[in-house]
């Protein structure tokens, strides 16, 4: 039996096995402040970095991020982070960890455990990456207390075997790591970018409140739009005999504009919710906690797909992608929970949903053009957010790979 302490995928060289050592051995664990510091927050001064702050390898601050006032944070100077210095979540998502920086430096953590590695033994970026482990994380979760939200004790935290390797090869897992996270960044970056194009599209070229044209057009449109009710531009729930066996689609079953799962029901055991049979060109309006956006455009060749009636069916007589994008729409979604009942799952009924006004193009082919632009810009965005997910996925499997 080989009970050798090494793991599965390494860098070539290195075949030496790994130690097991005690967190407190190898470094310095302090705890952030805990004090209430409201009323030290500044616009500027010491960057305060809080628990919701701490990504997977990375620091995400909000445009306007707390600082506190210089003179409170010197007298506190002890809890002053310093590059390479390794901040964990306490409170929330616990066990998440992101090594300090340069644009850190001299920060001070508001209820994070902060490690300082002693730089003779331990690497910051290996140890920063090994507390972003499944291994680590789960042991956080599984010793974590609270009802609410889950925090993690810093006791708890000082009792961590850390598994190390020799330096050199944690520079080369730390840098290895570093260097994907990177790259992870600059994709989420992209699809963030991407997300803001879209939504600044949205608003230029669509009218605003009592305007009838937008501001951004095709070439050689230039008729007003006009206003028309929604159940004037297409039938609604058409009423059709179902199949004996067909793939049912509930409200689990969109995300955004995609769908992301079915599942095979017989006529007669399947849910009493399942009525709607789509065709081709269909656009099934999710009716419950509408702001959540998920509205499919029904374009697949089969004809074996029932949706749930807490979608409202609508066969439109204009472009179906130029319908579904007005319908995301932020000033649609809004006029809509207007006439939603309901606080915690707001709903709105088809008859309703029917009676609201929308602002379409007259002429077909701008619908179309338009409809066109925003499916393409559709599929970039979730090609992006593919790519990402596999950028993820693959990183979960080096991480599992490269630890023991």
């Amino acid at each position: 039996m080989n009970n050798r302490k090494i793991p599965s995928l390494r860098f070539e060289g290195f075949s030496d096995d790994w130690e097991q050592r005690n967190i407190k051995e190898i470094s310095k664990v302090f705890i952030g402040l805990v004090t209430s510091m409201t009323e030290n927050y500044r616009e500027k001064g010491t960057l305060l970095i809080r628990n919701s702050d701490i990504k997977p390898g990375r620091f995400e601050f909000s445009a306007n991020p707390i600082h506190l006032d210089e003179e409170f944070a010197e007298k506190n100077a002890t809890r002053r982070l310093e590059l390479g210095d390794i901040v964990t979540v306490h409170t929330g998502d616990i066990g998440t960890s992101a090594v300090i920086g340069k644009r850190e430096v001299g920060s001070i953590g508001f209820a994070t455990i902060n490690t300082r590695p002693n730089k003779k033994i331990l690497d910051s970026d290996y140890l920063g990456t090994y507390f972003n482990t499944s291994i680590h994380k789960n042991w956080a979760v599984k010793m974590s207390t609270g009802d609410g939200r889950s925090n993690y004790n810093l006791y708890d935290f000082n009792r961590l075997e850390i598994p190390i390797p020799d330096l050199k090869e944690q520079f080369q897992i730390g840098s290895f790591f570093k260097q994907f996270d990177n790259v992870i960044t600059l994709q989420e970056k992209n699809l963030d970018l991407l997300k803001k194009q879209k939504k600044g599209f949205l608003q230029k070229m669509f009218p605003k409140d009592d305007e009838k044209v937008p501001e951004l057009r095709f070439e050689k449109f230039d008729d007003d739009w006009e206003q028309r009710k929604l159940g004037n531009i297409g039938k609604f729930n058409p009423k059709s005999e179902l199949p004996e066996k067909f793939e049912y689609v509930d409200l689990e079953s969109v995300v955004g504009t995609e769908l992301v799962s079915h599942r095979t029901e017989n006529k007669e055991s399947a849910p009493s919710r399942a009525q709607r049979l789509a065709e081709k060109g269909d656009l099934f309006y999710q009716t419950v906690r509408p702001y959540q956006k998920n509205n499919y455009l029904y374009n697949l060749p089969y004809d074996n797909y029932v949706f749930s009636t807490g979608y409202a069916q609508i066969r439109p007589e204009s472009n179906g992608f130029f319908l579904l994008t007005l319908l995301q729409e932020e000033k649609f979604v809004n006029r809509v929970l207007v006439r939603s009942t309901g606080t915690s799952y707001p709903a709105i009924n088809s008859k309703d949903l029917e009676k609201i006004l929308i602002t379409i193009p007259t002429e077909k082919e701008e619908q179309t053009k338009i409809g066109n632009f925003f499916k393409q810009l559709d599929k970039t965005i979730t090609l992006q957010e593919q790519q990402l997910e596999k950028l993820k996925e693959m990183k979960k499997g080096f991480l599992q790979k490269m630890f023991v």
